[in-house]
């Protein structure tokens, strides 16, 4: 059986891209980009999640990403999950999960300014609120799915 292993996500910026060049002089560029979730609890207060994700591009898409992209700025991305190992200083074993950036769509230049890269959307606020509580969800019962409704 085949696996899949695809991230897709839409954020802002936390902080300016940070690129670098490996000892052959291949620039690969990190930063972390936020997603927010937003929903209304049962007791009709806002509510808010933040979850950061480290992002990693190699190549021409770093060097895009390093000349585009700054802190508010909002992007597409595209990748596949990795996590890599190395030994800190002190010689304890450090873990890093992040993203291994594959497709990168600048979607605005930060900042709320239009620019050429701006795409019309939906207001988030309006699509998220509808939602219901994520915790309330997975508490909850599971969802009623017909054996017609599984995708295999």
């Amino acid at each position: 059986m085949a696996s899949i292993n695809k991230v897709i996500l839409i954020g802002n910026l936390g902080r300016d891209p940070e690129m670098r060049f490996t000892p052959a002089g291949k620039p690969v560029t990190n930063f972390t980009i936020a997603t927010t979730e937003r929903w209304t609890d049962k007791n009709g207060q806002k509510q808010e999640r933040t979850e950061w994700h480290r992002i990693v591009f190699w190549g021409r898409q770093a060097e895009v990403a390093n000349q585009y992209l700054k802190k508010g700025s909002s992007c597409y991305v595209e990748g596949r999950l990795t996590t890599r190992s190395w030994e800190d200083k002190d010689k304890v074993k450090r873990y890093s999960t992040e993203i291994e950036g594959l497709t990168l769509q600048l979607l605005s230049s930060g900042g709320g300014g239009g620019s050429r890269g701006d795409y019309a959307q939906p207001p988030v606020d309006d699509y998220f609120d509808s939602r219901p509580d994520p915790v309330e969800q997975r508490a909850g019962s599971e969802p009623d799915i017909g054996g017609d409704d599984l995708p295999f």
